[in-house]
């Protein structure tokens, strides 16, 4: 069997490299040779009551292990099943399991399906393959959309399990990011993305994949698929330690006025309007409906120097069903913030009385950012039980940040402060997924087809400022970067429990800077120009097999990668510009008990250089290859009708591998983690959770003589929710834990001290004890 899917998929690509592009589509509709048609099932599950379509229920026919989800639109397709009497079985969290009797015959069947709103119970939780193979974590994601509380963008990020974040600039730049033994800086290895606009930048001002996911309204995202490792051909650029796919809502069930304030200054307000009315779905023919949602946000926080912190927030959005075949989505979103930040701080600073912890050596940190984006999807069903989905995206961005990290090292009379710019970032992208279902022999095959560009053209500059006040240019440039990419997957059921995914992926970058270069010998600015082209093939193969309803099993491997910043590569400061990744794992996804679900993989990682952007001085630094191996583990626990436990374990072991022992450590890569907490959730419409995260102590530098220190805190969420309104309260650091949040090794010196100054850790303070309340009107 295997040998024949290995024969068609070569005949495939021996006809596409003689029609080309164009005649992909129809290469794709080419029918199979295949025994009797079978049967297809496909639907739309809505609630009983108000009628709205559900997404994330299972569906499949009973005594079969295999399984599919509803999508965003409550639809859903069972392929390759037997003509004949069955019995179909559906469920959702927060839904009464339901058992369908059905009659299919060969070809196409319809359904439409209704679920009854019940009590929160994890029993109707189950481990069936998802309708995305790769996706391991949808079961452990469905959960947490329910259980774990969301009060910001941050917190969204951390729904990623065994995820971590610091931040360090006053709230208003991307996050530093923390997941399976890598410090991804801002995104250097984990791709995020957001109703298909991706979130990282390429070749950053600040950073390499820059990720700043600020300009997503929390309330507004319904769901998230998780990705970890690079074993999804979806994904390419920065996919290495994995991805995040967030969605944000179809339609909402009311709208809303919130009103949050707290500590420290801070005010919240939030409006969410559905224009087309709660029962316009109803009343047309066709599906439709769009709505706007807005928030702006004030903060003076808790350092010392206020930080005026303000935020802006705008979406609308709108889903039509254009026929019985095609739909079409449409997105338009602005943000823009600006801030004022106090930076981090040298420990012996705070030792020495010269500051307080929540001090600041240079208070003239801080910048302002904006990002605008446009998005159109559009989803046509094609003959041969096939799916045509095409995306085009527009992102315009700007970012202007002031930072100051070595203090009076390198400038001893005004300060090392920097300028890094980006004016008026465009990203042009298009997307596009041929998705179908054939049949090999008595075999289902699923077949995805991806092509895709993005080109990103920016102005950027790095240059000495002192008080905001720019002075010299160290770098300065046009910037056009281009991506191309195509991928076929294949997913095959061997059995009715066993499945095969096989996947390739093309990328190929064009590089491209024109400006100049401060030459520090001369003090003159050099031209720096050059442009250079590089493809990457990113081989996957992925096994998974249902042992029983309550059990599957994976092994997955694959090469992923993430590319160099633009300027490095022109530079030539490291000849691999697209250093592989390659990783593999083991696990299962399991219910040992109905009220238990259970994510364990043993996984490894290696990369072949590991690459970060150095934005201080415009260059790129390579530690060399890497290799990093742990153990997740995810526990959801529902003890009793209405308390729920979940937790994630996270052990990671990581080593410079070309680098003499002691000094092989990578710096900031966590060795342990763990997130949970305890939930409380009443029928009445009270809910309550005490939630903990910890991170491990760890090495800063690569010898491990400077530490960044681990810490174990304690937050609360409590709120009553009934139709018409909500009131709710979130403590953050129930106890007034001193921590530092984002740390590094840095070497700096303050005014008094001699001129190599001082190598030692530098911290941003953690958050104390921080009230917030929040009351909410739903109309």
């Amino acid at each position: 069997m295997i040998s024949s899917l290995l024969r068609m998929m070569a005949c495939r690509w021996r006809v596409l490299r003689h029609v080309g592009v164009g005649g992909l589509l129809f290469v794709f509709s080419l029918p199979l040779s295949f025994a009797q048609s079978p049967a297809t099932l496909r639907g739309t599950v809505a609630d009983s009551l108000s009628g709205r379509p559900v997404a994330g229920v299972s569906v499949g026919l009973q005594g079969q292990p295999s399984a599919t989800v509803t999508d965003a639109l409550g639809t859903f397709k069972l392929s390759g099943l037997a003509a004949g009497a069955h019995t179909l079985q559906i469920g959702a969290l927060g839904y009464r399991t339901s058992s369908v009797p059905v009659t299919l015959t060969a070809g196409a069947n319809r359904l439409a399906l209704t679920l009854t709103a019940t009590t929160f119970n994890l029993a109707e939780v189950t481990v069936s393959q998802p309708r995305d193979p790769n996706q391991s974590l949808a079961a452990i994601s469905n959960i947490d959309r329910v259980l774990r509380p969301v009060n910001s963008a941050q917190d969204l990020l951390q729904l990623v399990p065994g995820l971590f974040i610091a931040q360090h600039a006053g709230g208003g730049k991307a996050e530093q990011i923390f997941l399976r033994g890598f410090d991804c800086d801002h995104g250097t290895d984990f791709a995020v993305s957001i109703d298909g606009l991706p979130v990282n930048m390429v070749s950053h001002a600040h950073g390499q994949g820059y990720a700043d996911f600020h300009f997503v309204i929390p309330e507004t995202v319904e769901q998230l698929k998780v990705y970890k490792g690079p074993y999804s051909a979806r994904f390419g650029d920065f996919a290495t330690s994995g991805a995040g796919e967030f969605r944000t809502k179809t339609r909402l069930e009311n709208s809303q006025v919130k009103l949050e304030l707290g500590q420290f200054d801070t005010r919240r307000a939030l409006v969410m309007l559905d224009l087309l009315g709660p029962d316009r779905h109803l009343l047309s023919k066709q599906s439709e409906s769009a709505y706007v949602a807005a928030e702006y946000q004030f903060t003076n926080s808790y350092f010392d120097a206020k930080q005026h912190f303000k935020r802006f927030n705008g979406l609308a959005k709108y889903t039509g069903q254009l026929s019985d075949n095609s739909s079409l989505t449409l997105l338009g979103s602005h943000f823009n913030s600006n801030w004022d930040a106090s930076g981090q701080i040298p420990e012996r600073a705070v030792a020495e009385g010269a500051i307080s912890r929540y001090g600041s050596i240079d208070p003239s940190e801080g910048g302002r950012t904006d990002r605008t984006n446009a998005s159109a999807v559009l989803t046509t069903g094609l003959p041969h039980d096939a799916v045509l989905r095409q995306q085009v995206y527009y992102s315009n961005y700007h970012f202007d940040l002031f930072s100051n990290f070595t203090f009076f090292l390198e400038r001893p009379n005004g300060g090392d402060g920097i300028n890094q710019t980006e004016t008026g970032r465009n990203i042009y992208g298009y997307t596009g997924t041929y998705d179908r279902d054939d049949q090999l022999g008595s075999h289902l095959l699923h077949s995805t087809l991806g092509v895709g560009t993005r080109i990103d053209d920016a102005g950027l500059a790095l240059r000495h400022a002192v008080r905001r006040q720019v002075t010299d240019t160290i770098t300065a440039g046009r910037l056009f970067e281009q991506n191309l990419h195509a991928y076929l997957d294949e997913t095959l059921a061997l059995t009715d429990r066993f499945t095969m995914n096989a996947a390739v992926r093309l990328d190929v970058f064009t590089f491209d800077f024109r400006g100049v270069l401060a030459n520090e010998a001369t003090a003159n600015l050099e031209p720096l120009r050059g442009r250079l082209t590089r493809a990457l093939a990113s081989p996957k193969l992925n096994l998974y097999y249902q042992l029983s309803p309550a059990v599957q099993l994976f092994a997955r491997s694959g090469f992923g990668f993430h590319s160099n910043d633009a300027r490095g590569v022109i530079r030539g400061t490291n000849e691999n510009v697209l250093p592989r990744a390659l990783g593999y794992e083991a696990g299962s996804t399991f219910k040992p008990v109905p009220s238990l679900v259970v994510n364990a993989a043993l996984w490894a990682l290696h990369l072949q250089d590991e690459l970060v952007y150095v934005g201080d001085d415009g260059n790129v630094e390579n530690t060399g290859p890497t290799q990093r191996y742990g153990l997740d583990l995810a526990l959801r626990y529902q003890l009793s009708r209405r308390l729920f436990l979940d937790t994630d374990l996270n052990y990671n072991y990581g080593r410079q591998t070309e680098a003499p022992a002691p000094a092989n450590y990578i710096p900031l890569a966590p060795t342990f983690t763990t997130i949970g907490g305890l939930t409380y959730k009443q029928p009445n419409g009270l809910s309550a959770s005490l939630r903990y995260r910890h991170i491990d102590s760890r090495p800063a530098n690569d010898d491990g003589s400077i530490r960044a220190r681990g810490y174990f805190l304690v937050d609360a969420v409590a709120a009553y929710t009934q139709p018409r309104f909500q009131v709710g309260a979130t403590v953050e650091n129930l106890f007034n834990v001193q921590w530092n949040q984002a740390q590094f090794a840095t070497q700096s010196r303050l005014p008094t001290e001699p001129a190599d100054g001082v190598d030692e850790l530098h911290f941003t303070p953690g958050t104390p004890f921080y009230l917030k309340l929040n009351a909410s009107v739903f109309f």
